[in-house]
């Protein structure tokens, strides 16, 4: 049944633009809609709309496509001012008209059709009209009391942030969206600003609550702070001054819902979901969401299958949007860190903050504002930034490039053999700088599962000297390295693929840990380790360390994270001991760095030490950022040469929001609070990824996992891919005839040019 009676709460954008299209597709529906302000009122001032969503509502409605088309204001660039200096980016492609005008569009439009207008009313209550409608739109916005009456049907989610901001404008129009920065004596504030109609612009003021509440803003009358701002972002604004429109210093919410839909009643905007603004698109998203709902509803046979089909296809889509615009967010909360980028760099990481926009696609937009940050960051030219050098200690890499550390779990007892040479050999042939092994267990107690490969032996030494060899002679320029640790409560499990972290059905070894708490309620559970054993346990990973060295490896790396056991230590969800070795990150840190030192001891001078981290534990209570970026400075301290950062895995209940390169800002977050290098991991999955990334400065190298699997020479594609032929890889000899694609099929073939009749 298609719905016949519609009730709609909310007259933004999209409850208007929902109410026009579904009258449109049947002019005998009943549609009436409830807004509790009167027509003229309205919040904000210009809406910027993507051509994507312009080509959705020209195909839905002609009409209002025309009447916007007639108020837009186009503009391509970018400008970022930081400290004096202005970067301009074009290409970009924006358009905006006031919000205002757009609602006065979407009214007539409506009136047009015959769709009933309520304004000043507020809606009756949402059970009564489901009751006497058949279907309800609830468009009530970020504060939807809609949501709330069926809080425990939708299940919403709601994140406060941590910066304060307030929607104004001013009498002139910017000729390009602009970013400004101002260091005040109370902290960072940031302009955002674009135009929206001829004579005027929207003009977002944003800061940290902390610098909001230094600057006496809270205190003060509400035009005091608007015309504070007016001074401090005069040059910005060619001394206009600022206007609000009932504007108030806000924080922005996340609203997440879990469902979207009750019986008869959907949520549409912001209601059902809010992205921040600094990516444009909340009106966006409310119009999408307003096309998918009437889409649905026409090619569903009743309500219940389209208000299902309706979340099927937008959940996915918005939460792409608002991993974006969560990016962008935080880049926002956290700029202090980039402040002292290089401007050009600063520019470049704010314009790909939401990681939406990436080197390759900001190369085509504006090559030569690219190919500027890419001199300035002192790529040669010609190559990209992912195949500069890296300098660790006395080891250089050839590019940025590293072949994450993968558990392959196919040793017998602890030695490697023909697959670990094949599969690192294949690798280093691959073109990577850097090669890491799994993680190379310092016992046979410390394995994870039987499959896992040790240097307790001078056996194993001599299998990985092997493999080493091969790598040097054969890759010559690629640098292997090693991945030592201990697998703590985490061990004594079966093969990943017969069952991950599940006990060993049978010749089960004993497990030690920092406490004895199981990783699972069915794993094993470990004995805390004594003073007596934490020393032996030292001597194990010396004595590994000490093998590496004669086996040959270039680099050394100490895993500290997934819940292993020296990561056991680190979190204070796995460590409850209560010696010296427990309570406080400086005592929880303590075994860790000892084990740390007795390495650096016997590990060679000139070759470099990282540490794997976990960043957070995905847990509440567990390692958060901040605690993160002290532990990274321990180990500094001590002399570690980079950071390797992934996230998670520490505990069974931990709750990751994954996504693309969703592990990416914590090693930004260490890089650019301390100075030291990092290694980003975590779903990078394209070479314009690693460019993008190593570029704005948010890492010094990449580690790539799975794309390693699924092509061993994925950095020599990547070579090919972006033409480049350098220093920064070399296609092995035998191989150097596969540097160019292969040619495929003619995909250009002419097309008809008549049709002639019989």
């Amino acid at each position: 049944m298609h719905p016949l009676r519609v009730a709609i709460i909310g007259g933004g954008p999209g409850g208007l633009y929902a109410a026009a299209l579904l009258k449109r597709l049947d002019p005998t529906r009943k549609i009436t809609v409830w807004e509790r302000n009167t027509p003229d009122d309205t919040f904000g001032f210009g809406v910027v709309l993507s051509d994507e969503t312009l080509g959705g509502i020209e195909h839905a409605d002609p009409e209002v496509y025309t009447a916007l088309q007639q108020h837009f204001i186009r503009w391509d660039d970018i400008d970022i001012v930081h400290r004096e200096s202005r970067n301009t980016s074009g290409g970009h492609g924006f358009a905006a008209l006031g919000r205002k005008r757009l609602l006065e569009i979407l009214h007539n439009r409506c009136r047009n059709l015959g769709v009933e207008l309520r304004f000043d009313s507020e809606a009756p209550y949402p059970a009564w009209l489901a009751e006497t409608h058949d279907l309800v739109i609830a468009a009530d916005g970020v504060h939807s009391t809609t949501r709330e009456a069926y809080a425990h049907v939708f299940r919403p989610h709601v994140t406060t942030h941590h910066c304060r901001y307030i929607w104004l404008a001013t009498d002139f129009a910017f000729d390009a969206f602009r970013f400004e920065i101002a260091e005040t004596e109370h902290g960072v504030m940031q302009l955002h600003g674009y135009p929206y109609a001829p004579d005027a612009s929207t003009v977002i003021i944003e800061m940290r609550e902390e610098v909001w509440r230094a600057a006496g803003f809270e205190e003060l009358d509400p035009q005091e702070p608007i015309e504070s701002c007016a001074k401090i972002f005069a040059e910005a604004l060619r001394g206009h001054p600022l206007r609000s429109n009932n504007s108030a210093w806000t924080t922005f919410r996340t609203v997440v819902n879990e469902r979207w839909s009750h019986e008869n009643i959907v949520l549409l905007g912001d209601a059902a979901h809010t992205a921040h603004f600094s990516i444009g698109s909340g009106t966006k998203l409310a119009v999408e969401d307003a096309l998918a709902l009437a889409a649905c509803l026409e090619e569903h046979p009743d309500i219940p299958s389209a208000l299902s089909a309706y979340e099927e296809e937008r959940k996915p889509v918005v939460a792409s949007t608002q991993r974006a615009a969560r990016a962008s967010l935080e880049w926002f909360e956290n700029i202090a860190l980039y402040l002292d980028q290089p401007p050009r760099q600063f520019a470049f990481n704010l314009l790909t903050r939401s990681r939406r926009v990436t080197h390759d696609n900001l190369r085509l937009r504006d090559a030569r504002f690219t190919e500027s940050v890419e001199r300035a960051f002192g790529c040669p030219p010609g190559t990209p930034p992912m195949f500069t050098p890296f300098r660790l200690r006395g080891l250089t890499l050839r590019n940025r490039v590293v072949v994450s550390p993968m558990d392959m779990y196919s040793a017998v007892d602890g030695l490697p053999g023909d697959f670990h040479l094949v599969h690192l050999g294949a690798r280093a042939l691959g073109g990577a700088g850097l090669v890491m092994t799994e993680m190379v267990c310092v016992s046979a107690e410390g394995r994870i599962t039987p499959g896992c490969t040790g240097l307790y032996t001078g056996k194993q030494s001599e299998a990985w000297r092997r493999i080493t060899d091969f790598v040097h002679t054969q890759a010559p320029g690629t640098a292997v390295g090693v991945q030592l640790g201990h697998s703590g409560r985490k061990g004594s499990t079966k093969l990943m693929w017969e069952g991950i972290d599940e006990p060993l059905p049978d010749g089960n070894w004993p497990l030690v840990a920092a406490s004895s708490l199981p990783y699972k309620p069915e794993s094993q559970t470990p004995r805390e380790l004594s003073r007596a054993q934490l020393t032996d346990l030292r001597e194990q990973f010396t004595a590994a360390a000490w093998r590496a060295a004669r086996a040959g490896f270039d680099l050394l790396e100490l895993h500290c994270a997934h819940g292993y056991l020296l990561s056991g230590f680190l979190s204070p969800l796995t460590n409850r001991r209560t010696d010296a070795y427990g309570g406080s990150l400086d005592k929880r840190l303590r075994f860790p760095l000892e084990v740390f030192d007795a390495i650096r001891g016997v590990w060679p001078e000139e070759r470099p030490m990282t540490v794997r981290i976990s960043a957070t534990d995905w847990a509440e209570g567990g390692t958060c950022a901040e605690d993160a970026v002290e532990i990274a400075r321990a180990f500094a301290a001590h002399g570690a040469d980079a950071i390797d950062v992934s996230t998670g895995q520490v505990v069974a209940e931990e709750r990751p929001e994954f996504g693309r390169s969703y592990q990416t800002p914590y090693a930004d977050r260490i890089r650019n609070s301390t100075g030291i290098p990092v290694i980003a991991v975590g779903a990078i999955s394209s070479w314009d990824d690693v460019n993008s990334l190593i570029l704005a400065g948010r890492t010094d190298l990449c580690a790539l996992a799975r794309p390693h699997l699924y092509d061993p020479h994925w950095t020599l594609h990547a070579a090919a891919e972006q033409s480049y032929d350098g220093p920064g890889v070399v296609w092995p000899a035998p191989y150097r005839a596969g540097s160019r694609r292969p040619q495929t099929g003619r995909t250009d073939a002419p097309k008809p040019r008549l049709t002639l009749g019989t």
